[in-house]
């Protein structure tokens, strides 16, 4: 009996030996790789601002402006300003407009909205879809060169698609140092007439280096800027975090 056994277990053995191997395939995720479009200097820039993959994985931008509270969801821009009398916003399809009395917001809030958001969110946002880039001349202020690029947009981008902008950096540390721009929204026609304003003062917000305050400049007949055209714009109370904000936060509040 136990010869029986032996012999069974000897002929299973060589059975599943000379059984064919089944080829395995391992299933592999391909992953995407993000394909910069901005010049690798300006990148530069981006990590001297904290980096660009930082700026990205960020969800909800928070900052003061005087008595203004502006909120931004990063990644769909829908976007909120309250204020003590006012309220304005875009919930992603509409602007909208709330004041506790007729005439209290002085503007547009269409042009107003993300106006200020754009401005402190420099550098990055000029890391957005769309963008087509130009190495510029040197800005030169004080006997310091500045060196450049000009961002403008592919048509039909944004509400002001022939806005153009003009970034200047520390060439040793590639921090922003000047940022000039043209202003569309309202003529809806191209202009080469440039507004300046000063980056000279800057926050660590978790992570990401923003700008504290900054100050319009005059210009020279050159374009050169001269001297401070208005007191500066004030910002605080920034913060970055997780976005726990439902699309309600943004929307018109109902009465």
């Amino acid at each position: 009996m136990k010869k029986v056994l032996l012999l069974l277990i000897v002929v299973i053995a060589i059975s599943c030996k000379n059984e064919p191997k089944k080829d395995v395939k391992e299933s592999v995720k391909q992953v995407e790789v993000k394909k910069e479009t901005f010049p690798e200097e300006l990148g530069k820039v981006f990590k001297a601002h904290g980096g660009i993959d930082t700026w990205r994985n960020a969800e909800v931008l928070s900052f003061k402006k005087g008595e203004e509270v502006h909120t931004i969801n990063l990644q769909s821009r829908i976007n909120v300003i309250n204020a003590p009398n006012y309220a304005v916003g875009f919930d992603g399809k509409n602007v909208w407009l709330d004041e506790a009395e007729e005439g209290t917001f002085k503007g547009s809030p269409a042009f107003y909205h993300n106006l200020f958001f754009y401005f402190y969110a420099m550098p990055f946002v000029l890391a957005d879809e769309g963008i087509m880039y130009e190495k510029i001349a040197p800005l030169t202020f004080d006997g310091v060169d500045y060196p450049g690029y000009k961002m403008s947009f592919k048509s039909n981008v944004g509400s002001s698609p022939d806005d153009n902008y003009k970034l200047y950096f520390n060439a040793e540390t590639h921090q922003m140092e000047w940022l000039a721009y043209t202003a569309t929204f309202m003529s809806k026609k191209p202009s080469d007439k440039f507004n300046i304003i000063k980056y000279g003062k800057w926050n660590n917000v978790n992570g990401l280096i923003l700008p504290s305050e900054i100050t319009w400049y005059k210009k020279d007949e050159n374009g050169v800027p001269t001297e401070p055209a208005r007191p500066a714009a004030v910002f605080s109370d920034a913060s970055i975090s997780k976005n726990n904000l439902t699309d309600s936060f943004f929307a018109k509040p109902v009465k």
